[in-house]
């Protein structure tokens, strides 16, 4: 696994790549993180990152691979997959999608364990309500990549 570390809207960054995949993702810098991709993959997945905190790139194309996670968190995080730009659901509905409707925490805990966060968008996940609660970034960062998403939808939307 190699990491590389790439300066965001949210602060640095870090994504972390194998052979054939991201399999990880940091906020922050990873110790030992290269500052420019080495590898064709590590090269996809930073162009995709800095594209998307640009506005330009609403849906990421780069492969990822979880290493860990019980059944129903990779069922959760293929869940916030599916979710839209620029759109949330909340920790209820995931359940209810994930086929265990009473499962509101366990998708937060789900949220909180995500390898990959921003590829695999658990930001678009938020309470009852749409209340933003719980980030494992912090929910200045959850409001600042929502806000992002929420501009360029807009704006597509009226262009």
């Amino acid at each position: 696994m190699s990491w590389t570390v790439l300066d965001s809207p949210i602060g640095e960054f870090s994504v972390a790549t194998d052979d054939e995949s991201v399999c990880g993702a940091h906020f922050g810098r990873v110790e030992g993180a290269a500052e420019e991709p080495g590898d064709p993959l590590s090269r996809q997945a930073v162009a995709e990152l800095r594209a998307y905190f640009a506005g330009e790139l609403t849906a990421f194309t780069v492969p990822v691979s979880a290493p860990r996670g019980s059944e129903f968190e990779r069922a959760v995080w293929r869940e916030m997959t599916r979710i839209p730009y620029g759109e949330t659901l909340t920790y209820g509905e995931v359940a209810r999608l994930v086929g265990d409707p009473g499962a509101a925490r366990a998708v937060g805990v789900a949220c909180n364990r995500n390898p990959i966060p921003v590829i695999v968008p658990c930001h678009r996940i938020v309470g009852a309500g749409g209340k933003l609660v719980g980030f494992g970034g912090g929910l200045p960062r959850k409001v600042t990549l929502l806000e992002l998403e929420a501009g360029v939808a807009f704006g597509r939307l009226w262009s």
